[in-house]
């Protein structure tokens, strides 16, 4: 059976008064907000009919080892008391000890905050976070990453921020790194690809031409705006063992952007970024160059009306082979010597054949298609 969605939340005082559906608010028409610890107990006694006020969803594949850092860290959250929240993990096909990880916290958490599970069978970072939309109780979605580690203010800080800024539909962390080895020289020209995110200390709105977002590490999303316009089955499904093809954060943030609605910065969302030692070296930050220049064909494209997309996509076409010329140029040798130069080279070349590679995605479904129909029709023996 298809998993049912729980209803939108309301949001609202007004709201509240109208909200037939949820009979225990309905019933609460005072003006007068219940204290937490009544709202505690009233969310636990109607779980169904008790909207929070935030959600967290931990998304992780075979994450055993580096997700109780996370929920440790959520653990000592400061100016949070006065909220309803809750945690999800979605188990994205893990295969290793991710699910024993999390009974065993279940069985000891310290937080009045629910912590959850859920399996997500479906490999890729995208269906995860559909998971979790789909399973929140809350209008307000945080996502962590199984490496990322919040601030002490993490939560309330991003439910404060969607309070002052009601045009907001995704809104982006401060992160910073947490290098396990010193990362290469040069490595601040790459940062912002391994979701590295300083932007000054004032919030900063993402303007649509400017072709810059938030990654999916730290972003918090509105769950009604991601129900309405995120598609559930995603063009970009996110890295997975035999690909490293990712933008599946773009693609949501992008789907919500060109509804109309705001993409921020906020500083006050500092969360760090654990980075081993093994993803800081020289094939593996080209393995996820090339998987980022492959995905530019889908965010480009989506980022632009339907109108612009004939002509801009020479322009950008003409501009990555221009790019990929320049840094020959420029670098010359360096090109193979330094880590860096090497990562931006296969950024530019492969950025030039994403749309190739795209093309010849939709070739082999299409293929895939016809032998299916095919193979379902009678043969001419059986006619």
């Amino acid at each position: 059976m298809p998993e049912a969605i729980p209803p939108s939340f309301p949001t609202t005082a007004s709201h509240l008064k109208q909200a037939t559906a949820f009979p225990v608010w309905a019933s609460m028409q005072s003006n007068l907000r219940p204290s937490p610890t009544m709202r505690r107990v009233f969310a636990k006694l109607f779980p169904e009919d008790v909207q929070l006020d935030f959600t967290i969803a931990i998304c992780t594949y075979n994450g055993g080892d580096r997700i109780p850092d996370v929920l440790e860290r959520l653990c000592w959250q400061l100016n949070a008391d006065d909220l309803l929240w809750e945690v999800i993990v979605i188990d994205n096909n893990s295969t290793d000890h991710t699910a024993a990880v999390v009974e065993r916290y279940q069985q000891q958490w310290p937080l009045p905050v629910p912590l959850r599970y859920a399996f997500e069978p479906r490999q890729g970072a995208s269906y995860a976070r559909h998971r979790a939309v789909r399973l929140a109780r809350s209008p307000l979605i945080g996502f962590l990453d199984d490496d990322n580690l919040p601030s002490m203010t993490w939560v309330s800080a991003a439910h404060r921020f969607a309070q002052h800024h009601p045009r907001a539909g995704v809104y982006g962390s401060r992160i910073r790194g947490d290098f396990e080895i010193n990362p290469p020289e040069n490595f601040d020209r790459i940062a912002q690809f391994l979701a590295l995110t300083e932007r000054g200390n004032d919030p900063l709105l993402y303007r649509p031409e400017k072709k810059v977002l938030p990654p999916g590490a730290g972003m918090v999303v509105r769950r009604d705006l991601w129900l309405a316009h995120v598609p559930p089955a995603p063009t970009l499904i996110g890295r997975i063992d035999n690909s490293m093809v990712g933008g599946e954060d773009l693609e949501a943030v992008l789907h919500i952007q060109q509804a109309g609605w705001e993409v921020w910065y906020n500083p006050t969302m500092r969360l760090y970024h654990k980075i081993p030692d093994r993803r800081l070296k020289r094939d593996y930050l080209k393995s996820l160059m090339r998987g980022i220049g492959l995905s530019r064909q889908r965010t480009r494209m989506l980022s632009l009306l339907p109108w612009q997309r004939p002509l801009l996509f020479w322009a950008y076409h003409g501009h990555d082979l221009y790019r990929v010329l320049r840094h020959l140029v420029q670098y010359r040798a360096a090109v193979w010597q330094d880590t860096v130069a090497a990562c931006e080279l296969t950024l530019y070349v492969y950025s030039f054949l994403s749309p190739y590679y795209f093309w010849g995605r939709q070739a082999l479904q299409w293929l895939a298609q016809w032998r299916k129909a095919r193979e379902a029709m009678p043969s001419e023996a059986e006619a």
